[in-house]
């Protein structure tokens, strides 16, 4: 059969990318169509196929501005032409999920949220201080007409998947449709690998993110500034500028590392903190794998992942006093590295491609 993969963007390889490449790897023949393409920025097993890009693509420099193109995207999706295909499969935090199937083809969509940007998240990106007036006053005329787009193109979808129970709660309410829940790959085996020799000696908190208002790095970068911890923040994005001007001396921002770099700040980490709401999130999983606890915010998918108290510890409001508050419990309780790890197997990959393969048998 002859299937269609629609993804937002291939910009960068974050837990969405990780989900499309186990979709690569079950349908190796199956073209991908995106609206903008970077070349190399995913991995080779997504770049061995062949991407189809929509018209935004061809504007000058849009690998640093297509954010700002989110009003223009449903127009984008939608330009797509699926005569042909025998089925369609979107991974969708944005409009991917809006795709138009042809007369007769199903349509499936792995929702990693519904589009986070005009609904729950809508004043971490446009809110006061988030961005410019003038962007303030244009969304608030676009996000009534965006919010009727989304909800009327959900009517599309033949079947979705919600990457956790969080998001099948807000596609019901958001959507009134019902979903199953297929949690997110994570390459436990991987992560939960000796490190290796490490010059990394001081005792250090650690983040691994991108640099998104709604993942309130913020927060962390108060409260560590003001309680004089050592933090190494990896990762990188649009906030990146103001994160640096508010950091101490006892902060270190590393960019983004390649796998193996990543498992060994993992492994040698006091603790992953992990400030903001997440629809899932891949990242503490990947912490857990190397035996590390996390310090997170008590919301969003973590609640499904962390085990407060044995493999991580929850605050509850989204300051930084209420952080250093929970660092500070925390550097008097004991963890079991091994219980932690055990845990965190209940999320591999492995898991998740089978789910997959059972859910789209008739394919394959």
């Amino acid at each position: 059969m002859k299937i269609a993969l629609i993804h937002d963007w291939l910009t960068g390889m974050r837990g969405g990318e990780k989900v499309l490449e186990v979709l690569c790897g079950i349908f190796p023949e199956a073209d991908v169509f995106t609206l903008v393409h970077l070349p190399g920025k995913v991995s080779p097993v997504i770049e061995r196929h062949r991407i189809i890009t929509s018209p935004l693509q061809r504007i000058p420099g849009i690998g640093r501005y297509y954010r700002h193109l989110l009003p223009f995207m449903p127009w984008a999706i939608e330009k797509f032409n699926f005569k042909g295909y025998d089925a369609l499969i979107s991974t969708s935090h944005c409009v991917a999920k809006g795709a138009e199937p042809p007369p007769g083809v199903n349509h499936w969509c792995y929702c990693h949220t519904p589009m986070r940007y005009i609904w729950d998240q809508y004043d971490s990106y446009f809110g006061p201080g988030r961005t410019s007036w003038p962007v303030q006053k244009a969304m608030e005329l676009v996000r009534p007409r965006m919010q009727r787009w989304d909800v009327e193109s959900s009517a599309r979808v033949y079947q979705f998947f919600a990457n956790s129970k969080n998001v099948q709660d807000r596609i019901e309410q958001i959507y009134h449709r019902s979903s199953s829940v297929i949690y997110p790959p994570v390459e436990t085996e991987f992560f939960g690998m000796e490190p290796g020799p490490s010059p990394l000696n001081d005792p250090y908190y650690l983040i691994v993110s991108a640099f998104a208002p709604y993942k309130r790095l913020d927060i962390a970068v108060e409260a560590f500034t003001l309680n004089k911890k050592s933090l190494i923040i990896i990762g990188e994005g649009q906030e990146e500028a103001q994160l640096r001007a508010k950091a101490g001396p006892n902060i270190q921002f590393k960019g983004w590392l390649d796998a193996a770099g990543l498992r060994q700040h993992y492994a040698l980490c006091r603790a992953l903190i992990f400030p903001g709401e997440e629809d899932f999130g891949i990242v503490p999983v990947e912490a857990m794998a190397a035996g590390r606890p996390v310090i997170a915010f008590s919301k969003g998918g973590a609640l499904e992942t962390v085990i407060n108290g044995r493999t991580g510890i929850f605050f509850d409001k989204q300051t930084p006093k209420a952080l250093m508050e929970t660092v500070r419990r925390f550097e008097i309780m004991t963890w079991d590295s091994a219980e932690i790890k055990r845990h965190a197997r209940n999320f591999d990959r492995q898991q998740c491609e089978k789910a997959f393969r059972e859910a789209f048998v008739e394919f394959l």
